[in-house]
């Protein structure tokens, strides 16, 4: 049997009646209304049937009332997503002060809450008596923020490409785009956002090594740029279907497990002595080899193979040792 798939939604943005115009009809059936009403006291006093006069007025002052649950106002950088009766009807972006439809739905949104007891439906969370419940969230008359914001998110302990542990941690500006997708295709679109800024950065941690790769190969310790921006493309893949816009995602923390820190330490430690070991051999080499020449071409002094084995020996002696080299003074000859 073949599975049915949800089309995503898309946003459409819709016109609204001016808050104050609204507010002007309201005043003006409210003022009719108040006409029937004496209207109909003055029959009544007269001894006559009100003649329907005090029904209209009942009638005109429930429209009235009714018309004022219609108003609301939207702040700069703020939308409020339509729904009448199930059905999307679209979505106000500009800031000000509005009327629609008053039965246009109010709430709810999809949310988690962290809570304590008392509930049902729980979810064990990944901490020992943490529990998450996914309930309704009552939104402020379906009103979406489309503002820049930060997700700061937890250090998570990955392996890297080599298999190694590692603490690592990221922060990632996103902002509502598309009201449509983040209302109706995801549940809750901030969790989502958590959830799937977590497994994109898992994921992305897996594909580098932390400062051990092979030549020209990018690493999380020496590519923090490149790795910043892979993290970015992903989110975007992964959070298009909830209408959310990544901005920035870069690494805030990135160090080795604490049960490796101090080997991984001493292989750094290591392989920097190793490389200025490298670096100071060659430098002696090439100044002993400069040196000999020097004093060959110059006629300073002409020496046989041992004793030219025996300068190269001392100089590398003098040129490589940690401490200081201390002089032998021959006060006779090597040679009998």
């Amino acid at each position: 049997m073949a599975k049915s798939v949800a089309s995503p939604s898309h946003e459409r943005e819709v016109r609204t009646i001016g808050g104050w115009t609204a507010l002007i009809l309201i005043g003006v059936i409210v003022a009719i209304a108040i006409v029937l009403w004496t209207k109909g006291a003055g029959r009544v006093a007269a001894g006559l049937p009100p003649a329907g006069f005090f029904l209209g007025a009942l009638l005109l002052l429930g429209l009235a009332v009714l018309g004022l649950f219609g108003l609301f106002t939207l702040e700069p950088n703020q939308a409020r997503v339509l729904v009448l009766f199930g059905n999307y009807k679209g979505t106000v972006r500009r800031a000000g002060f509005h009327w629609a439809n008053p039965f246009y739905s109010n709430g709810p949104a999809g949310g988690a809450k962290r809570g304590g007891k008392g509930v049902s439906l729980w979810q064990q969370g990944t901490h020992k008596g943490d529990m998450t419940l996914h309930v309704p969230r009552r939104g402020s008359r379906m009103k979406i923020s489309l503002r820049s914001r930060n997700l700061n998110g937890e250090r998570l302990k990955v392996n890297d490409k080599r298999g190694n542990p590692i603490e690592i941690a990221a922060v990632v500006v996103w902002r509502v785009e598309d009201t449509a997708q983040a209302m109706f295709d995801v549940d809750d679109y901030e969790e989502y956002v958590r959830v799937q800024s977590e497994s994109a950065l898992r994921h992305l941690t897996s594909q580098y090594a932390y400062d051990d790769g092979e030549d020209a190969e990018i690493t999380l310790r020496s590519g923090v740029d490149e790795v910043s921006q892979a993290l970015a493309r992903e989110l975007m893949q992964r959070l298009a279907k909830a209408g959310v816009a990544i901005e920035e995602a870069r690494l805030t923390h990135l160090a080795y497990a604490p049960e490796i820190a101090q080997a991984m330490l001493r292989r750094q430690q290591a392989e920097a002595i190793i490389a200025a070991r490298k670096k100071i051999v060659l430098g002696a080499v090439s100044m002993v080899e400069s040196a000999i020449t020097d004093l060959a071409a110059g006629g300073v002094v002409d020496l046989d193979h041992e004793r030219r084995a025996a300068m190269v020996s001392n100089l590398m002696v003098v040129l490589c040792s940690d401490s200081q080299a201390q002089p032998v003074i021959n006060a006779g000859t090597l040679y009998g």
